[in-house]
């Protein structure tokens, strides 16, 4: 199922959209939203795969509305003004609708997007990162099995699965420079350039650094209480602080250097 959002801040536009949704027997109707604010609300919380999206709103345009998006789902934009359509291909949007438009035109665009989705389906299972919900275990009746209890990521695939607004994001391990504990969330900082030839912008997704800690494999470590660094990108050590790749400095805490000095002691050669 594709999972997926229909946003409109037209009433009626907006039930069409509903009701088209609910004629195509492999789409799954997340929300109907009337505004593009409402709908980022939405895929901070839930996973979707797509959104049918009017461009003309009122305080946050379609357009802006997904060019806000850090990783955007899929889009097929609905309008009536067809001046947006190069816009509209510019964000990578799998389809435009100029309305009116029928059921066979949606049909069309809803096949598009489940070869989009096919093109991009990943071989092997994600390891995901994803807070428990409180809804799943009332529904399954069970609880969520702690961290120590799941495989550790890494010991059958070279990647991980972030959600991040909405969306599963695949991030491979050897990327990680380090990763970042902000209450709640984690943001993990990455190596390499995006499409534009800018550095890569963090990922920040819900979950706890000590829960990570348990599942990543060794060559990760906790050296501060805010950060995990990817052992392979140390360039050089001093006594309170950490450099990593890009020359980034990081602190190490007092309860971290003994394990810290453990590591570099199995990995040192030359006099002191």
């Amino acid at each position: 199922m594709i999972r997926c959002l229909a946003i409109d801040d037209e009433p009626l536009a907006l039930q069409q959209l509903v009701n088209f949704i609910n004629k195509i027997p492999y789409l799954q109707l997340v929300k109907a939203c009337p505004s593009a604010m409402e709908a980022k609300e939405v895929l901070s919380k839930d996973m979707v795969d797509a959104v049918f999206c009017d461009i003309n709103m009122p305080d946050l345009n379609g357009m802006d509305f997904i060019k806000s998006l850090s990783f955007p789902p899929l889009v097929v934009f609905t309008t009536a003004y067809s001046e947006y359509a190069v816009e509209g291909f510019k964000v990578d949007a799998v389809d435009y609708l100029l309305k009116p438009f029928g059921l066979d035109d949606f049909r069309r665009a809803s096949e598009k997007l489940r070869r989009r989705l096919g093109e991009k389906e990943q071989a092997s299972t994600p390891v995901t990162l994803q807070q428990p919900s409180a809804n799943r275990q009332e529904q399954c009746g069970t609880t969520e099995p702690t961290d120590s209890s799941l495989p550790k990521i890494g010991s059958s695939t070279d990647s991980l699965f972030v959600k991040v607004e909405g969306r599963m994001v695949k991030i491979r391990l050897s990327d990680i420079i380090y990763i970042e504990g902000m209450s709640e969330y984690l943001k993990i900082h990455l190596d390499g350039k995006d499409d534009r030839g800018l550095p890569r912008r963090p990922v920040v997704s819900l979950y706890s650094l000590k829960r990570l800690e348990e599942r990543l494999p060794d060559y990760f470590m906790r050296i501060h209480r805010s950060y995990i660094i990817n052992l392979r990108r140390i360039q050089e050590v001093s006594k309170t602080r950490v450099m990593l790749d890009n020359d980034m400095l990081l602190p190490i805490g007092d309860l971290y250097k003994e394990k810290l000095n453990d590591y570099l002691c199995r990995n040192y050669i030359g006099k002191s």
